[in-house]
């Protein structure tokens, strides 16, 4: 099925490339003549631009966040896909849609779905006696998510199997009115970003089957009550499967011959345990990257879609790596392309000295360490899934922070240790060139961030004695209740720590401090906030914790608690929530030495 699609939205400094490259057979695809030999019939529709396909062309990722695929989906496919694959081979990774918050989004819409499901008893007389069935679809949706793609097909798109709707109830569960407002964001999308009536309809069709499908796996958890921790990885995969559905439509219709490929199949013949609740090894890291680009490199010059949700894993996606497993699969993703780079697209120019919108002097890093962006992730400055990061960098692959709403910003570069480097040939065309800094005299911690919601926790020994035994019952406790602490502080009698009570109920928390009542006298400090200054080797910066202490302490700010991390990498205190930006601009003006000027310095590098 060939569609008409409207003029390639390349400026004409593109264009021009594209037509000098024509005539070497050697370099970067260019649109597909429309007169091209009826007995072999073109590999992509006419007018279609695909990768590039220079033997020297190297792989890019490009991860594109739920916010900027629910806000900038056109401006993606026109200005930054299409600019990449003039002289890259592009792989595109989506989160699933949000609007303007992640709370309002797809996947949060997803699991609140899921919880609305359970827990109630419906009348099953008509599930049982209805017949689960569902017919492949043909077009753009209808080719198997484990086929490649091969040259000559015009529906290069994949799509699950799907069921049909079997509640057969005319009462709505409270369910379906929350698929039902994604079914209708879905299409509002649809309507808005797509030109081409053929695209926008067959994707209509294919969010409204989706969505009808979650309806009635749904409806089968509703009459068994439950949901599995496997049955909740797919219902939130399906926010994935949406959103490339909707990004592939976007690059046909702004003229980008890409590809959906959902890799729910792609993971490997594992022999652990699916319901093992061990990590995952690095040894199924590896053989996931392997089995994931070879996937992609089946798309031939057509750009892939990549869903961020891989299948089943042992202990289930989501409890071993969360909702950052998009991220997790980009690393994979590049890892299996050999990528000459891992880009993650946000709606920010990079990684910040602090939060811009707390501090107006905030200025972008332009290189900074994997331990620091772990760091700054880990306290509050959402950069990329340490995962993820370990997973690219491991093998020497950078990854840039950038900015979809300003593309040619250079963003900031998450570069591999420098022990780690190989020297470059200064003649190298890595898209990254690092150098290293002996002289540590002058250097400066590269970023302060702030964790709000933090509760703090003062526990003092009953006995004075037997030190082991109190510090055994305190951590037995928080393994318990499964307690993350964010800092904690020890001495023989007392354990003080700092955890973000965002993570659990009232409930469980007035049940966590007294089970540690049983341990001693406990006190607790509500509305607190975890101030941290990141920075490579903070231990050989002299005078720097000095200053950070004095600093607060000279202008009012009561400090609760301390904490160095034995990585070097931070140090960290917790002051009263109300102080926080106070804080924050203190720490930022005196430590990194940032003013109002809009002149400063972050770690090693000059502004």
């Amino acid at each position: 099925m060939h569609h008409s699609v409207p003029a390639i939205p390349f400026s004409s400094k593109t264009k021009s490339q594209c037509i000098i490259i024509m005539s070497d057979t050697s370099s970067c695809s260019s649109p597909v003549s429309s007169n091209a030999s009826l007995s072999t019939p073109p590999s992509t529709p006419p007018n279609l631009y695909q990768n590039c396909i220079s033997p020297g062309a190297k792989w890019v990722v490009q991860k594109f966040g739920g916010t900027s695929i629910g806000k900038y989906a056109v401006k993606i496919a026109g200005d930054i896909i299409s600019d990449y694959i003039v002289s890259n081979k592009v792989a595109v990774v989506c989160s699933a849609r949000s609007g303007s918050t992640k709370s309002a989004g797809t996947t949060s819409l997803l699991l609140r779905a899921a919880s609305e499901a359970v827990g109630k008893t419906r009348s099953t007389s008509k599930l049982l006696g209805k017949k689960l069935g569902g017919e492949p679809l043909t077009g753009l949706f209808g080719q198997s998510a484990t086929t490649p793609s091969t040259p000559g097909t015009s529906t290069p798109l994949s799509r699950p199997f799907l069921w049909e709707n079997i509640s057969g109830s005319s009462t709505p569960n409270e369910f379906t009115s929350t698929i039902d407002i994604i079914r209708q964001e879905h299409l509002d999308a649809a309507s808005e970003a797509i030109q081409d009536i053929d695209i926008r309809l067959e994707l209509e069709d294919e969010i409204t089957r989706d969505c009808d499908w979650l309806k009635s796996f749904l409806f089968a958890s509703q009459v068994i009550d439950e949901i599995s921790p496997r049955s909740k990885d797919i219902i939130v995969g399906l926010g994935e499967r949406l959103a490339c559905k909707f990004m592939t439509a976007v690059l046909r219709d702004q003229g980008v011959d890409a590809e959906y490929v959902s890799l729910e199949d792609v993971v490997p013949d594992i022999e652990e345990d699916l319901d093992s609740e061990a990590s995952l090894g690095q040894d199924f890291y590896d053989r996931v990257a392997v089995a994931v680009g070879e996937r992609i490199k089946q798309c031939g010059a057509r750009v892939p879609v990549v869903t961020g949700f891989f299948g089943p894993v042992p202990g289930t996606l989501l409890k071993q790596v969360g909702r950052g497993y998009t991220d997790l699969l980009s690393g994979l993703l590049a890892v299996g392309l050999e990528a000459s780079e891992l880009q993650i697209w946000k709606e920010v120019d990079g990684v910040f000295t602090a939060d811009p919108r707390k501090v107006p002097t905030a200025r972008v890093i332009p290189m900074i360490s994997p331990d620091e962006a772990a760091e700054l992730t880990y306290y509050g400055s959402e950069v990329v899934h340490p995962f993820a990061m370990e997973q690219a960098i491991r093998r020497s692959i950078p990854i840039r922070i950038k900015n979809v709403e300003n593309p040619s910003g250079h963003g900031t570069v998450i570069h591999p240790d420098l022990e780690h480097l190989e020297p470059k040939d200064e003649t190298s065309d890595s898209p990254v060139r690092v150098h290293p800094v002996d002289d540590r005299s002058n250097k400066l911690p590269s970023a302060v961030t702030i964790k709000e919601h933090i509760l703090v926790i003062n526990i003092n020994s009953n006995r004075k004695s037997v030190s082991h035994g109190f510090l055994a019952g305190i951590f037995g406790t928080l393994d318990r209740f499964g307690v993350k602490v964010d800092l904690i502080s020890t001495s023989e009698v007392q354990v003080s720590m700092a955890i973000e009570i965002d993570r659990f109920s009232n409930k469980v928390l007035d049940r966590l401090v007294g089970e540690m009542g049983k341990h001693g006298s406990v006190t607790v400090h509500r509305d607190m906030a975890i101030l941290s200054l990141v920075g490579q080797h903070m231990r050989q910066l002299v005078g720097v914790a000095g200053r950070m202490f004095t600093t607060l302490g000279q202008r009012g700010v009561n400090i609760e608690m301390i904490s160095q991390g034995a990585s070097e990498i931070n140090i960290s205190c917790v002051v009263e929530g109300k102080d926080a930006v106070k804080a924050l601009n203190l720490i930022h003006h005196s430590c990194l030495q940032i003013s109002s000027m809009g002149v400063g310095r972050a770690g090693s590098r000059l502004f």
